[in-house]
């Protein structure tokens, strides 16, 4: 404050202005203070030119400047404690911060100040407007003298008997006007006082001593048998809502409320019963509506503004209101007899009770209600839930006409003047869902439950009224498909109850206690049992509301909870083969919708509105792992592709309507249905797309190009993918990208723009001289951000290493003299900088542990018990001495556990070949220039590890031609277009390489090995191009493109990353890129340039002695590892470049053996069974 200049009160009244200006349009334009309050609370959101404004900048810069420290400092703190705590997220740090700042005092000080100096501005602006006003006033007064003064009269006089603008109240006055407002008096004097009451300004009015007599008068008056007067009554009160602030209408509404309260319990008044329903045209009934209707838009309009007022204020406001409508009259034995109650005429004006809505939106109030709700007036819950009891029995015996008609005159009330009993019920029954359904949002409201109500033994719980609104859906009749949606207003039952579950759906917290349970997803689940059985209830489910049904399912089913729930129960450990869990039932009936399979309805009956409810909750099922794990022996997508077909064929077939005839209309919106549907299906299909299994389903069904276009196209017009999808188009195209067949798609459909690569000798040689390179940067070594990169760059891809094995130049400038120490490379021998002093290859002496392991071998044992010791003693070794396991003890604990396995013909998975193929004959077998090039990067990596020798070369060649020849035995043609499917193995073979260092460089043995461990499982998933067209795979499956390591090992890994790091997981996600695309590359290429050399021996080490699925938990693992730097790459928006370029820093598979061997208890069945089946053409 000591600082805030006069300079700086005119900065920022000028800043103020032009805010002021800026929303000039969009605030006179609102309806309400209250539109304008939300205008402004949501600007942010709506204006684009927000954070352009100088105000803006000037509060973040203080707010910068002020708390900037503190909040980096809290930042940091919670990251490190996040170490700690896998639980933590973005969300718990955000919020954690936050927290932490506004506790703070530098905030409070801030504040204080922001406040003060805010005061002075505004006050000053306020001040000069007035000034500016008076000036105004006063010129306009000078111009009207001089325009008139010759037309001055006396006819101004000031015996005129109303109010002028300078009346002021005195408590004699407001005596009299008491005096006059009598019963007893003339009616020209009341009539008299009451023109000059309302003449008088509000305040003045309330002010006075006399008020509280003055609200007896009024509430008589308002009973006045002379429409006129109390008609007069009633623009006083509306005057005083609409003039006067808070603590002065509270009074009058107050005052409004009780008399309406003593009104209905009054005997004198005739208040019409329940049989002889409401007359609007009846003048008793016209003016007592205008009261309700005048007190609920006020109530309506209160919490707009009373959280500016003392909580006192809005209390006496909400508890003369649930005093009101809690009012009940002695009940009669006869339901007929019944005189109508309060709500009925509360729910005539405000049906949806928008006022109940909104005075629970807020907690300053909502707290207040619902205190006096449990309190004092839970009898208002006990009706309301005793009226949607009543009206599911009556819909289970009243004709479907009747209530039809009943929701057909709720929805056009303005055209009728009288409202039978069963109406009025209707009504009320309305009002309570809508009540009810609000109430459930919240905790607290929730807290009321059960509820006792009469006539009836047990109480009702939150479940049971869950379950009563479902049956509504399904029990209450639909309007006929004839009947306009404009027509009813949705004001149908089945739409009401829909609109409410939908709404407590769409809150997490509320759907888990309410929905997220076996008995309320049976009552959705029940008409579907019905239709599957062919039950007489069958057939009066309406396709609206098993439309409606399917819509709250696949709410559900968008939600980890309620998906968990459809696909496993509410205990995953105890489902009962008797009792198949929702998923399956919704596939099982969404199979007959696709199939026309359902003998209740013939096949023209079912729409396709109704098949594509179901299919999208199935969709929401199969775009997930753990979903299509559930769903795919439904073969879905063969259903779905099949419809796709037939409808796609129909739309070739519609024909080209004529200029000028009838049938114009007609045709264009049949073509309009079928395309619609057509692009459904697609939509449909697309979704197996989201996970790696259900992309080789997807390109099963031949439906891949036609999805990938769709997809584009929806793309380019900015569209939503679809309906509760849980992912964004990178997704999608991450997966799809990652198999030959999707990226010739992605390719035909314009998805991929251009693609540049070093692809020739030219390019990759220009790229190291510099004369030649200046469109690839500076001719001379000036060190810029071009060169830096390019450097970077060469000496990456020059050096094979882990994270401990090779030092790669940093890619930017630093601080200091000397910003760029690191030399250039621009010729081979590379600098020697930039070879790490890591540990090379030394032989290790035998261990006691590394013997016991040996030993294993030489015991001789039963089969199961020799494999279950020697994986037991190798995980001892892993996790106490993993170092030992290298070198010579590596081979020889590789090449005899192998032998033993290959020994047994339980363990081998594939057949024995017999391979008589000569040195002479393989010399012909041609190695591809990618083959070549591993070759020179793997002995170059190799010596560099003291592993391999000179000659090494010629071996690694030797043992690639022969390893090449040994799978052609194995192998297939392939009918396919696929390029990658003509001929060898398109890429290097990493494990071969990786085999051959661990085998020292020993041809003969690395070959032996290879033959042995090609019949083993594992060689399936470690070794790629074991399985390249290979004939022991499904026709199908080759023909893909596919192979198993995508649709079988990193489906997987996605399903677990799900389960075990789930903040991961969502990361992922959130960054629009598939865990499966880095896996691919990972396994791909044996995680070289990953991790260090010992790293990659012990992942092709476990996998080997403890199974295939290993391949899994090691993925796994290496997630959980890096779990922080996920999450903060997310937030950077460069997660996928970090996981591409950066090596696994810090990871060692020992580390992870414990937290391995718990995913084995876990999930060893599920993997081991489903690898198994990667022979088998249902995957």
């Amino acid at each position: 404050m000591a600082h805030f200049s006069s300079e700086d009160e005119a900065m920022l009244q000028a800043m103020l202005r032009q805010l002021f200006l800026s929303v000039k349009e969009k605030i006179t334009g609102a309806p309400s203070l209250e539109c304008a309050e939300e205008i402004l609370l949501h600007l942010e959101e709506t204006d684009e030119n927000f954070h352009n404004y100088e105000f803006v900048k000037y509060l973040r810069q203080r707010i910068c400047n002020t708390l900037g420290s503190m909040i980096e400092e809290e930042m940091e703190k919670c990251i490190s404690d996040q170490n700690q705590d896998d639980e933590s997220g973005y969300d718990t740090v955000v919020q954690h911060v936050t927290k932490r700042t506004q506790e703070s005092k530098e905030y409070k000080e801030m504040m204080h100040s922001l406040k003060n100096v805010m005061m002075i501005v505004v006050e000053s602006m306020i001040n000069k407007f007035e000034e500016d006003e008076i000036r105004n006033q006063e010129r306009q007064r000078r111009i009207q003298k001089e325009k008139s003064h010759s037309y001055c009269t006396d006819n101004c006089s000031d015996s005129d008997s109303s109010f002028n603008q300078s009346y002021k109240f005195c408590p004699g006055k407001l005596q009299l006007i008491l005096d006059q407002l009598d019963p007893g008096q003339p009616k020209e004097v009341r009539y008299e006082a009451l023109q000059t009451l309302c003449s008088a300004p509000p305040s003045d009015v309330l002010n006075c001593e006399n008020w509280t007599s003055l609200c007896d008068k009024l509430k008589v008056a308002l009973s006045d048998p002379d429409p006129v007067f109390s008609d007069r009554i009633l623009k006083f009160y509306a005057q005083t809502f609409t003039l006067s602030p808070l603590h002065m209408t509270k009074e009058i509404y107050t005052s409004l409320a009780k008399y309406l309260e003593v009104y209905f319990l009054s005997r004198e008044n005739h208040i019409p019963t329940l049989s002889a329903g409401i007359d609007i045209t009846n003048t008793n009934m016209i003016r007592l509506l205008k009261k309700v209707r005048l007190l609920n838009e006020y109530q309506r309009e209160a919490p707009s503004f009373w959280i500016r007022h003392p909580e006192k204020y809005m209390e006496e406001i909400v508890e003369s209101t649930l005093s009101l409508l809690s009012v009940k009259h002695d009940q009669s034995h006869l339901m007929s007899q019944k005189v109508l109650d309060p709500i009925y005429f509360f729910a005539l004006v405000d049906t949806k009770a928008v006022w109940f809505q909104k005075w629970m939106h807020a907690y300053y109030s909502r707290s207040a209600v619902l205190r006096l709700l449990e309190k004092k007036y839970k009898s208002l819950i006990t009706t309301a839930v005793q009226q949607c009891v009543q009206y599911f029995e009556l819909c289970q015996t009243m004709r479907t006409g009747e209530i039809l008609e009943q929701s057909k005159h709720c929805g056009n009330r303005q055209k009728t003047f009288y409202y039978s009993g069963q109406e009025l019920q209707y009504i009320y029954f309305i009002h309570s869902l809508c009540l009810l359904g609000r109430l459930l949002i919240y905790t607290q409201g929730r807290k009321l439950f059960p509820v006792k109500l009469k006539n009836r033994k047990d109480s009702v719980s939150l479940t049971e009224l869950l379950v009563l609104f479902t049956q509504l859906i399904y029990y209450s009749p639909s309007c006929p498909r004839t009947t306009s949606a404009s027509e009813l207003e949705n004001y149908s039952p089945a739409s009401m109850v829909t609109e409410v579950l939908q709404i407590l759906c769409d809150q997490k917290e509320c759907a888990i206690e309410c929905l997220y349970n076996n008995t309320v997803i049976e009552a959705l689940l029940q008409p579907i049992h019905n239709i599957m059985k062919g039950t007489e209830a069958a057939l009066n489910c309406s396709e609206t509301a098993l439309t409606q049904i399917a819509d709250i399912l696949a709410r559900i089913a968008s939600v980890e909870e309620g998906l968990s729930l459809l696909l496993y129960g509410e205990n995953m450990n105890s489902s009962k083969e008797n009792s198949p869990t929702g998923a399956h039932i919704i596939a099982q009936f969404s199979k007959k919708l696709l199939d026309e399979d359902i003998s209740t309805f013939s096949g023209s009956e079912i729409l396709p509105v109704v098949k594509g409810a179901f299919i999208s909750v199935c969709r929401q099922i199969y775009g997930t792992c753990e979903g299509l794990q559930v769903l795919i022996s439904y073969g879905l997508h063969e259903s779905i592709a099949k419809v796709w077909k037939k409808t796609s064929f129909l739309s070739e077939r519609i024909p080209t309507p004529v200029e000028g005839s009838d049938s114009v209309s007609s045709v264009s919106q049949v073509s309009q249905n079928i395309m619609a549907w057509e692009e459904n299906l697609l939509d449909d299909l697309l979704n197996f797309a989201a996970t790696p299994k259900g992309l080789l389903l997807l390109q099963r069904t031949g439906a891949i190009n036609e999805c990938v276009t769709f997809m584009f196209n929806r793309y380019a017009k900015k569209l939503q993918i679809s309906k509760h999808r849980r992912f964004d188009y990178g997704v999608l195209i991450t997966q799809v990208a990652s198999t030959a067949t999707g990226a010739i798609a992605l390719k035909n459909s314009d998805v991929i723009d251009r693609l540049i690569a070093l692809n020739s000798e030219a390019k990759i040689r220009s790229l190291f001289n510099y004369e030649q390179s200046h469109i690839f940067g500076l001719r001379d070594f000036i060190i810029d951000a071009l060169s830096v990169e390019r450097n970077h760059v060469l000496v990456r891809i020059s050096l094979v290493g882990g994270p401990l094995e090779r030092i790669l130049p940093p890619r930017i400038l630093e601080k200091g003299d000397d910003p760029y120490p690191w030399p250039m490379f621009a010729s081979y021998p590379l600098p020697k900088c930039y070879l790490s002093e890591a540990k090379r290859n030394v032989d290790i002496k035998l261990d006691n542990d590394l013997g016991n392991l040996l030993l294993c071998f030489k015991v001789s044992d039963k089969q199961t018990e020799w494999i279950e010791n020697c994986r037991r003693q190798f995980c001892k070794v892993m996790k106490a001495k993993p170092d030992i396991i290298s070198g010579s003890a590596l081979v020889e604990l590789l090449e005899k556990f192998v032998l033993h396995l290959t020994e047994s013909p339980s363990e081998c998975y594939f057949p024995s070949v017999e391979y008589t193929v000569t040195d002479a004959s393989v010399r012909s077998e041609n190695l591809s220039s990618v083959q070549q090039l591993g070759i020179k990067m793997t002995i170059r990596y190799g010596k560099f590890l003291n592993l391999l020798k000179d000659g090494a070369e010629n071996d690694l060649t030797w043992v690639l031609k022969h390893s090449q020849r040994l799978l052609k035995q194995q192998q297939a043609p392939a009918n396919s277009s696929l390029l990658c499917l003509q001929g060898n193995y398109a890429g290097h073979d990493w494990f071969v390489s990786s085999l051959f260092m661990i085998m020292l460089g020993d041809k003969e043995k690395t070959f032996q090995f290879l033959q042995q461990f090609s019949r083993i499982l594992t060689s399936a998933f470690l070794w790629l191009p074991r399985l390249h067209v290979s004939k022991y795979l499904p026709t199908e499956t080759v023909e893909s493109g596919i192979h198993p390591i995508y649709f079988c090992s990193t489906h997987y890994i996605e399903m677990l990353l799900k389960a075990e790091v789930p903040l991961v997981f969502s990361a992922f996600h959130m960054s629009g890129f598939a865990p499966s695309q880095i896996c691919l590359q990972w396994i791909t290429q044996c995680f070289w340039n990953y991790l260090d050399w010992i790293e990659i021996c012990h992942y092709i080490a476990t996998c080997v002695f403890l199974g295939p699925d290993y391949q899994v938990y090691i993925c796994i693992a290496v997630f959980k590892h890096l779990q922080q730097d996920i999450l903060q790459h997310t937030q950077t928006q460069d997660l996928q470049v970090f996981l591409k370029e950066e090596a696994l820093h810090g990871f060692r598979v020992s580390d992870y053996f414990e937290y391995m061997e718990a995913l084995e208890q876990n999930y060893r069945p599920v993997l081991l069974r489903e690898m198994r089946n990667i022979r088998v053409l249902s995957v």
